[in-house]
Formats: C-alpha cells, structure tokens, sequence
C-alpha cells in the first residue's frame, strides 16, 4: 500500500464536537480516502490520500462522456461496539454490472471489498455511536481518466472511496411522505442506463425533484417513459407496494436494482408474505394498503400519498398518516440485520475486524 499527501503524520486536530443525533444527509469532510487505479491494462495498488480533490486532465472521459459510475453502502456501529457493513458484494457486483453497461474496467469483488474495509477502519472515529440512529455512508467513485476527444472508452480509470457521517436521509425519519407524480420528465428510457448506477441518470431527475419540491412534495415519482402507464421509481428509490399480504415492486429495463429492495422481498418472503416482482401499472396505487420507497439511503421511506395533479386524482395509501404494520416490520427487521440487533441469518453482513 502506498501512502500519499500526509497519510504518514498523524492528524493532530481534535475531533469536533458532532451533534450525532442531528446529523444531516450530506458530505462531513473526514480524514481520509483511498484510490486505486486502472492503468496499462491493470488495477495498481491501493493508496491512501488525505486530499479531498482530484487532479483530472481536462479532456477525462468522466467529464465529457460521462465514464462515470458509483455506488452507495453503509457501516454501522452496534450495542456491541462492533462495525458492520451492509451488503458490500452486492454493491461490488452492481458496479461491475454497471461497469459492463458503459464500458468501464471491472474492478475486482476483492478489489473493492479492500477498499470499502480500508477506508472505513482509516476513518472509525467518525462512525456515529449506536444510539444515535445515524451511520457512516460510503461512497465508491469510478471514474475515466485518460484524455481523449473522440466518443470511445478511455483507458485508465481511477477508483476512489470516500466516506460521511450521516443522519436520515427524510428530515423526519421513518414517517410518512408524500409523492408527486410527474410526467414532462423522464429519469431514462427503457433501454437506456437505467439499470445502471451512473450520474447521468440523477442528473436527469434534478429538474423533476426541484418541481416536486416547489410544489410541497418531498420526491418526485415516475412513470415509465415508454407509454407512461407503469410504476417507474419514485425519485432516486425503488417502489413497493402491499396488499393481500404481497410485497409487489415493479419489473422494469429502466429500473436500478436496489440492493436494500432485494433484501426487503427476501425478508418479506420469510415473513410469509407472497412476493410479485412485474409491471405495476398506475391505477393499481388506489389498491396498496401500504407503500413505500426505499433505497440504501432512507431504507424505507413510507408513502402516504400519491398525487397525480394532471388527472386531479390523490392514491392515499395512509389513511392516518402513519407507516403501515408490515413497512414498520420490514424496516424495523432490515435495520435490526444492519445494527447488528437482530441475527444475520443470511451471511448480509461484514464485520470490521
């Protein structure tokens, strides 16, 4: 391993003081990351940096074709003083997924998993006390970096992971929210990087989320952009729905697997309930007993509500206002798995040693 910038002096300043409990979602400086890059046909080894930027040629694919990809995961702290990461081969697996997608090396499932555990041991102090509820997110970041003007893969990539204390990504944690649907804009098409975790994408929905915003909704929700008919995602989340004790989640060519979805359908089947993964189409909303978005970030955030302003229809899906039984259940499971509260019978989680 080698070690950049002032990897090697200790860092004398003093932790400040973090209001643990109030922690927003959004970026902590911390004190270090750690690259790795992909040059004359191999990954090099891993370096540790202190410096929070990056030096990039100006003609780097990244910026002007978008070879760009990441992935987003969690540590956790326990009653028990140990650190847990959630799920991070499938996170690994996801980003050589996308990898393929806009060809882009594929950085090796050990590559990344000595990264991620790196990264998170370098920064331990910063991993928010257990009764707090808050959580160290993890950001991967894979980016072309050769310089190059014509539209082709590049040939030298740089991985970099960085990390950030962070609180619920809803101000109000787990509660109900409420949704609008809109239709003048699409987050991407059928065929196109949907299935892919690529900035483009989110760049897509920034214009959506703002007229979401502005109208006093907390995300914006999707249609699918072929014929506007079926359940897309709502905002940067997958969607699911209950009734008849089924955990129903659309089935889409434009849809990112969420890796916290996959978890709750695996849950949700043991918990005896009937798992349907298939189109959903928009008037099936006013049939949910409950729904919800969840996604690494918010885990589950509850749906009280979608309206459909154009049609001057309002799918309410909490009569109260309050998440549902089965979203409280599933939630209360997954977060348990995570935290290390409950037993992680499915081998999800990786312990910090």
């Amino acid at each position: 391993m080698r070690i950049n910038g002032q990897e090697n002096k200790l860092i004398h300043n003093e932790m400040k003081e973090i209001d643990w409990a109030n922690l927003s979602f959004g970026y902590m400086k911390t004190d270090y990351n750690v690259r790795i890059n992909f040059r004359n046909g191999a990954w090099g080894e891993l370096e540790v940096s202190s410096e929070e930027y990056l030096n990039l040629h100006m003609a780097a694919t990244c910026l002007h074709y978008g070879q760009e990809a990441f992935e987003g995961l969690k540590a956790f702290r326990g009653k028990d003083g140990k650190v847990r990461i959630f799920r991070l081969e499938e996170n690994a697996a996801r980003l050589q997924s996308t990898c393929q997608g806009i060809l882009m090396a594929e950085l090796p499932i050990e590559r990344f998993k000595e990264a991620i555990l790196k990264v998170v041991k370098l920064n331990e102090r910063f991993i928010p006390p257990y009764e707090t509820g808050a959580s160290l997110y993890i950001r991967p970041l894979l980016i072309g970096t050769s310089a190059q003007v014509g539209v082709h893969p590049a040939n030298e990539y740089m991985f970099v992971v960085f990390v950030t204390p962070v609180g619920p990504y809803f101000k109000g944690g787990f509660s109900t929210n409420p949704y609008v649907i809109i239709r003048e804009f699409d987050r991407s098409a059928p065929l196109g990087t949907g299935i892919y975790k690529v900035g483009g994408n989110y760049a897509a929905s920034l214009r959506a989320n703002k007229k979401a915003h502005e109208l006093g909704y907390s995300c914006e929700f999707y249609l699918d952009a072929k014929e506007k008919k079926y359940i897309d995602e709502c905002g940067a989340a997958n969607f699911f729905g209950i009734k008849d004790n089924t955990y129903i989640t659309p089935k889409s060519t434009s849809i990112l697997p969420s890796i916290t979805n996959k978890s709750l359908m695996q849950l949700a089947e043991d918990m005896g309930l009937k798992v349907e993964r298939r189109p959903v189409p928009e008037e099936e909303l006013a049939t949910f007993e409950e729904a919800g978005a969840c996604g690494t970030a918010a885990v589950i955030s509850p749906i009280e509500r979608i309206d459909d302003l154009e049609n001057g229809k309002s799918y309410v899906i909490s009569k109260d206002g309050k998440p549902g039984p089965i979203c409280t259940k599933l939630y209360n499971k997954l977060r348990g798995i995570q935290y290390g509260d409950e037993p992680d019978t499915y081998g999800w989680v990786t312990i910090v040693e």
